[in-house]
């Protein structure tokens, strides 16, 4: 038999994403509603070692909806990647009667809760707070869609500068192994190319485009390029500088700039959605599961498989960006 979950602990980990907070607050105020007592862990898997945990009530999550990054703090704990260490924050869990843990993060957090509840009793529920949209079982992760129009707002921006000095910019943008943030900011800026993993770029195809930029008398020309530390946008801008000469050729590096600011509509409700989704899980006795949304629905997904298997990428929106950028 399953012991009775009276108190529910909420954590953020890894890289901050705009929505977090707003999760936050759902699953705060979804498990007082329900008759949970609410405590929150700061600094993510760290904290739980340390010991800084503190009773949440809903007055700690007023006014947070709005807010980028995360109340809670987060960091990497490289501690809890050793068994001793999740032995520390298991017993800081019992000490503090936390019976289910809510941890809102990417893939090595929701990694983390896997092995966490493989080795301890503890209910582990996910919720996917990752810029980066590459993990299983939801259409969309909590903070994508912000730094989708963040990129977007960012690159009309810069093309103002490529159109007036006729320069071609190479754009590098987060996604860690996945180009959904690349492949779709480059549609959603009228980018002439995408240089993402699920599309490898090779000499022939960088000439292409060339070619085709120099037919239309293109001179300027934006190429967003997935961050890569073999082939990120410094190493396509040093290839064109030496194959193509006559082109004036800069780089910009969004970097962290990608992740800040105020969370969009989307990305509030979606962290709504699955934060009360967690409370729910929690009510029906559901363990180490991530919550996602799956075609307007809310949906379970163990952890094992959100984090292991490859989320699909349309490669139809290859063919899409190509025909619309001659």
């Amino acid at each position: 038999m399953m012991a009775k979950i009276n108190t529910i602990g909420i954590l953020t980990s890894g890289g901050d994403a705009p929505g977090m907070n707003a999760a936050i607050r759902a699953v705060t105020r979804a498990g007082i509603c329900n008759g949970f007592k609410i405590k929150g862990i700061y600094r993510g898997y760290d904290g739980l070692i340390n010991d800084e945990i503190k009773p949440f009530t809903t007055e700690n999550v007023s006014g947070i909806i709005m807010q980028g990054g995360t109340v809670l703090k987060t960091a990497r704990s490289m501690e809890f990647k050793t068994p001793e260490g999740r032995a520390k924050a298991y017993a800081n869990l019992q000490k503090e009667e936390i019976e289910a843990l809510v941890v809102i993060g990417g893939n090595g957090s929701l990694y983390g809760a896997m092995e966490f509840a493989k080795e301890h009793d503890i209910c582990c529920i996910g919720l996917p707070g990752t810029i980066d949209n590459d993990l299983y079982g939801t259409d969309t992760t909590i903070g994508y869609d912000t730094t989708l129009n963040t990129i977007t707002e960012c690159v009309d921006r810069i093309r103002d500068t490529a159109q007036s000095h006729e320069r071609i910019f190479f754009v590098e943008v987060m996604g860690r192994d996945a180009g959904f943030l690349a492949q779709n900011a480059a549609i959603a800026s009228g980018a002439e190319a995408a240089i993402i993993p699920e599309d490898s770029t090779d000499v022939d195809q960088l000439a292409q485009f060339m070619e085709r930029g120099i037919r239309k008398s293109k001179r300027s020309c934006i190429v967003i390029v997935s961050e890569s530390p073999k082939c990120g946008a410094l190493y396509y801008a040093d290839r064109v500088k030496k194959e193509f000469p006559g082109y004036d050729v800069r780089v910009s590096i969004l970097g962290h700039l990608q992740r800040g600011g105020r969370p969009s509509a989307h990305d509030r409700i979606l962290a709504s959605r699955t934060g009360v989704g967690a409370v729910e899980a929690i009510i029906q006795g559901q363990r180490n599961i991530m919550i996602g949304i799956k075609n307007n629905e809310v949906t379970y997904v163990p952890l094992s498989e959100a984090i292991r298997s490859d989320k699909p990428f349309d490669k139809k929106l290859i063919k899409v960006l190509d025909e619309l950028s001659i």
